[in-house]
């Protein structure tokens, strides 16, 4: 066996047992060499060797850090090990939220889905403008108290993700450049790098993305598109103020930059599904937070919206409401995309909302998020703003106090059975990620959560004020 696995086999086994834990720094590679007596292109070896296991992370200008350690061996020699992902006990990394007594609410709209006629045509394929019933029903549900969409205006997508691609694919050509938010959902890289464009990140503030970043960056060179959150953005849960969205409106109608907007969490927010008496008085409180860039720009405004964070993660329907003139466009987009929904999602999903259950649905999770909220305000206090959320957000943002890096944090919260995601997995471009965790709150029972945030705040004090 080559030296440097070898070497890099005795630093394994040290993470193994614990000699060297989470968030440690290993030695520079020229000091390393000295120790070992071995050359300086053998201990950068050693170091890649390690970084291709998982087991360390390097940052430049800082050093080499463990990042989490491994099982034991159990006294075979560890000829080739792979790199070693701990199962979480509590996946604070995962999103999907679930309503009490979700599938009992479910299960009556599926029972007629299920008699062979109606099942043969539900299984047939569907078309990206699903059927008349469909788009009144989603435009029935994405109504806000100033803003209806136009049914003939709605199409349908595989999943929320599909929908954001269909947009992007419609509106920029490869090599083109779109604006984004410099923290912004991690899959929007992804979907990105698959139709070879340029992410441009933009400057953001308390209110959200700052209108004169987006002017400087498209006169620096023309942007094709922006994507943007403007309600309970993802990861930081900010919700632009009317007045803001109305800035941005106008200034991406002054520059003719079409808007990607992802709305997937905004029922949190807004209620614009609310049932009840109590209907009339969500859809007011949800002007106060802002209507949707489409009530303010709508000939430039593709909203994407979804079902699968309302209802459940199994039913993955996307929803886009695209500008006059530009259906099918987007619905091209879609079909070669292979992003077509499903035709017996699609018709659940109509059920659902059309029965109320949607809406019952959404309630019940407007609850259950603020009673989270309300655990990690609890167990996170000591952090104070250090930790930014929304009181109806299933996540927080949580700017880690010194000397913790995002990566070392991660890595010690997953020693102790607890995901997060840190900061750069939402950063763009090549600035240093910031030193952050999100918090995702919807995935674990309350008890659990309750415990992981406890235990994450211990593990946060332990790192500001020493052993």
């Amino acid at each position: 066996m080559d030296d440097y696995r070898r070497l890099a086999d005795r630093i394994a086994d040290d993470i193994a047992t614990g000699r060297l834990r989470p968030g440690e720094r290993l030695p520079p590679q020229r000091a390393f060499a000295r120790r070992r007596g071995v050359a300086g292109s053998t201990a950068g070896r050693v170091y890649g060797e390690l970084v291709r296991r998982g087991l360390v992370v390097g940052e430049v200008g800082r050093g080499t850090f463990v990042r989490a350690a491994p099982p034991a061996p159990t006294g075979r020699a560890l000829a080739e090990p792979a790199a070693w992902t701990p199962v979480p006990a509590v996946n604070l990394e995962l999103n999907y939220p679930s309503a009490p007594g979700q599938s009992e609410l479910l299960a009556p709209a599926l029972a007629p889905l299920l008699r062979p006629d109606v099942l043969t045509e539900a299984l047939r394929p569907a078309a990206a403008a699903g059927t008349a019933e469909a788009r009144s029903a989603v435009a029935g549900l994405l109504t806000t108290s100033g803003w209806r969409p136009d049914p003939d205006g709605v199409l349908f997508a595989g999943n929320a993700r599909q929908a954001i691609a269909a947009a992007l694919a419609s509106l920029v050509r490869p090599g083109g450049r779109v604006g984004v938010e410099a923290l912004t959902y991690p899959l929007v890289k992804e979907i990105a790098g698959r139709l070879g464009v340029t992410l441009v990140p933009l400057a953001m503030d308390a209110d959200g993305l700052r209108p004169d970043a987006l002017a400087a960056a498209h006169r620096t060179a023309p942007l094709s598109a922006l994507y943007v959150q403007p309600t309970l953005h993802n990861p930081t849960s900010v919700t632009m103020s009317e007045g803001r969205r109305r800035e941005l409106a106008g200034v991406v109608r002054e520059l003719g930059v079409p808007v990607v907007e992802d709305r997937i969490w905004s029922f949190l927010a807004d209620a614009s599904a609310g049932a009840g008496a109590g209907a009339g008085r969500e859809r007011a409180a949800a002007g106060e937070r802002g209507e949707p860039l489409a009530a303010h720009v709508p000939e430039l405004t593709y909203l994407v919206d979804g079902l699968s964070k309302r209802v459940a993660p199994g039913l993955t329907v996307g929803i886009l409401v695209v500008p006059p003139g530009r259906v099918e466009a987007v619905a091209a987009a879609v079909r070669s995309g292979g992003w077509s929904a499903g035709r017996f999602a699609l018709e659940a999903g109509v059920r659902w909302v059309e029965d109320g259950t949607v809406a019952r649905l959404v309630a019940a999770k407007r609850v259950d998020a603020a009673r989270r909220q309300r655990l990690v305000a609890r167990e996170l206090a000591e952090f104070g703003d250090a930790v930014r959320s929304d009181p109806y957000a299933y996540y927080a943002w949580w700017e880690l106090p010194a000397p913790w890096r995002a990566d070392t944090f991660t890595a010690a919260a997953a020693a102790h059975g607890i995901a997060v995601t840190p900061g750069d997995a939402f950063a763009v471009g090549p600035q240093r990620a910031p030193d952050a965790v999100r918090l995702g709150l919807a995935s674990a029972a309350e008890p659990e959560l309750a415990r992981a945030l406890r235990t994450l705040a211990a593990v946060a004090r332990r790192g500001r004020t020493g052993p």
